[in-house]
C-alpha cells in the first residue's frame, strides 16, 4: 500500500513450485478484507493498522495485522472493552 508499513516480512520471497498460493491468498483477502472494514467501522485508519492478506511455505492462508504501535494499542483497548475482564486469557 505504499505507506512504510512492512507487510512481507522474511517470508515475502519463497515461492516453491506446484503450491497453490493463489487459492489459500484468496481466502485470506476475504478474512482480511472483513477485518479492515470491522477496523474502519471502530474509528481506526487503515494507513495506522490493518490486516495484510498473505499465505505460507505451503499456500496457506495467513492474516497479519500490521501497524503502528500506538495504532495497535488502541485495537487492544478496543478488544480488551467487548471481552470479559479484559484480561488477555482468549490467546
Amino acid at each position: 500500500m505504499g505507506d512504510a508499513l512492512d507487510t512481507a516480512g522474511a517470508e515475502g520471497g519463497l515461492w516453491l513450485p506446484g503450491v497453490d498460493y493463489m487459492a489459500g491468498w484468496r481466502g485470506a483477502r476475504e478474512a482480511a478484507d472483513r477485518l479492515n472494514r470491522a477496523l474502519l467501522g471502530a474509528g481506526l485508519e487503515l494507513s495506522q493498522v490493518r490486516a495484510v492478506a498473505s499465505t505460507d511455505e505451503r499456500g496457506l492462508g495467513v492474516v497479519r495485522i500490521a501497524g503502528w504501535p500506538d495504532a495497535v494499542e488502541r485495537l487492544a483497548v478496543l478488544l480488551e472493552a467487548v471481552t470479559s475482564g479484559g484480561d488477555g486469557g482468549a490467546a
